[in-house]
């Protein structure tokens, strides 16, 4: 029998502009990414306001096999399967995150002739959200460290800061760090740890976000720590969610690929798989 990647590289993918050709969607709906991928306009929800309501069928709480396969299998297998019965469909599946993909979990786009492709690019690097993720959430953390530095006008206690940096991999040897060593020019000493970047609470506002706008609003209310007479300092009192939403811009908007038999697949956001 075949190996997932062997079936993946022999099926026969349909150039982007044909799926979403299927879908309907207009020029000013998408755009591309190479041949196989797009991205999503954030307007197109509010663009097909008009149209009726599609039918939505959740796939959870699906045991894993031993190698890993299981609700993404299940969902990419069962779209493909109303779409051959002549059901217009679409599947929606979580960006995978490169720790469980680099570790004994492997992949996360499904298996066997249920996957969503092209699975080598959707497991690594995908079109940038998760870097994209890993910067925002880092570049507050720099901001932070860089605040205390100048002077804490906001009185920080470095003891109290919540914030936690992130990597895109599982590296048991960050979770616990100290930060600021080498001098006064290198910050001030304190306490810091890695989270993997799908287990950021950025991940969780973006997809919680509607538009640009809601996604700048959210990311200003972000509690980062807490002053020496504990109150709570966001990400507004640092004014940093205009940085961290044009890193975040492209991020926001949906991308859409197709399985193995050219079913329309969208792929949006992430979570941690424990």
């Amino acid at each position: 029998m075949n190996t997932d990647i062997q079936i993946a590289q022999q099926a026969k993918l349909k150039p982007i502009s044909e799926i979403a050709e299927e879908l309907n969607l207009t020029e000013t709906d998408w755009e591309p990414i190479g041949h196989t991928k797009a991205k999503l306009s954030e307007k197109l929800f509010d663009n097909s306001s008009d149209r009726p309501d599609g039918k939505i069928i959740l796939v959870t709480s699906i045991n894993p096999t031993p190698a890993g396969e299981g609700k993404s299998t299940v969902t990419v297998g069962l779209g493909q399967a109303l779409n051959k019965i002549g059901k217009k469909t679409v599947i929606a599946l979580r960006e995978p995150s490169l720790g469980p993909v680099m570790g004994m979990k492997g992949g996360a786009a499904g298996g066997g002739y249920s996957q969503v492709l092209p699975m080598e690019d959707i497991n690594l690097h995908f079109t940038g959200d998760l870097h994209a993720i890993t910067s925002a959430n880092n570049a507050l953390s720099a901001i932070i460290d860089n605040h205390i530095h100048r002077g804490n006008e906001l009185n920080i206690d470095p003891r109290r800061i919540e914030w936690k940096r992130v990597m895109d991999m599982n590296d048991r040897a960050l979770r616990q760090i100290v930060v600021g060593l080498g001098g006064p020019t290198r910050g001030v000493p304190r306490e810091d740890g890695f989270n993997i970047s799908v287990a950021s609470e950025i991940m969780a506002i973006l997809c919680l976000s509607t538009s640009l706008a809601d996604l700048k609003e959210r990311l200003s209310r972000i509690v980062i720590g807490f002053t020496y007479d504990e109150k709570p300092i966001t990400a507004h009192d640092l004014n940093a969610e205009g940085a961290l939403t044009v890193l975040l811009k492209d991020a926001l908007k949906p991308n859409l690929v197709q399985t193995i038999e050219n079913t329309p697949a969208i792929i949006h956001g992430g979570h941690l798989l424990i």
